[in-house]
């Protein structure tokens, strides 16, 4: 049964549906790998449902449990389509027995879970065989700040502390660094400024000029550093 008094703790998502340059990028880089029936973890009010869409996608589920989000999520895919869009309120464990997907996502989800290698596994198990998990998470710990703390995060990930947590199923398929300069603006904020939550104005500048400048730095530096580090795994047969 879905947990029907969990709320989430941030105050974020409003403000950074915002930052379309920054959904763009992100999107160009998981599209390759979101096909299929797709289920988002952690859909939130579906601001990032749209930019998930493709021609390949033939289903697709967003799941939240925090009920205000859910219902706004709900009433605003209530009539997407095609493809066929849905909303459920809950976890995973709420999902029917036997429900299986293409594609898994979780976007800025996974550091808010405590127990996150069970997370993964279980997502894991719910893949098709040639199934892809896609996780987009902020990065490095050193980068952990009061915004961090503030939205209920349990931690940042480098690409091999992300990667450890992948069950023997599935096997690494890509993992890299976005947002090079975005590192740059997180770690002035965590020694300068200690800001726990971004203004309008803040995120304004960061999507209107430092995405498009860390898009071409982060091909340049071959993605060695960026503010978000994304994994995609696939399931094996």
């Amino acid at each position: 049964m879905a947990d029907a008094d969990y709320v989430y703790v941030g105050s974020e998502l409003e403000t950074f549906k915002l930052a379309r340059n920054w959904k763009s990028y992100w999107a160009s880089v998981l599209a390759p790998h979101v096909r299929g029936a797709v289920l988002e973890v952690g859909a939130g009010a579906g601001a990032n449902i749209p930019y998930l869409l493709n021609p390949r996608v033939t289903r697709f589920l967003g799941l939240e449990p925090d009920g205000r989000l859910f219902a706004t999520m709900a009433r605003e895919t209530s009539s997407a389509g095609p493809p066929a869009v849905g909303a459920r309120q809950g976890m995973m464990a709420d999902l029917p027995p036997g429900e299986r997907f293409d594609t898994i996502v979780y976007l800025d989800v996974l550091e808010h879970i405590e127990q996150d290698r069970q997370e993964v596994a279980d997502a894991a198990s719910l893949l098709n065989p040639g199934g892809r998990l896609v996780v987009l998470a902020p990065a490095f710990q050193q980068l952990y700040s009061e915004f961090d703390r503030a939205v209920g995060h349990y931690r940042r990930y480098t690409t091999a502390t992300l990667t450890a947590l992948a069950p023997p199923t599935l096997t690494l398929v890509a993992a890299r660094y976005l947002d090079a300069f975005g590192a740059c603006l997180s770690g002035a904020n965590r020694l300068l400024l200690s800001k726990s939550m971004p203004s309008e104005a803040n995120i304004l500048l960061w999507d209107r000029w430092i995405v498009p400048l860390s898009r071409v730095a982060d091909h340049v530096l071959q993605r060695v550093v960026g503010r978000s580090v994304v994994c995609v795994w696939e399931r094996q047969p």
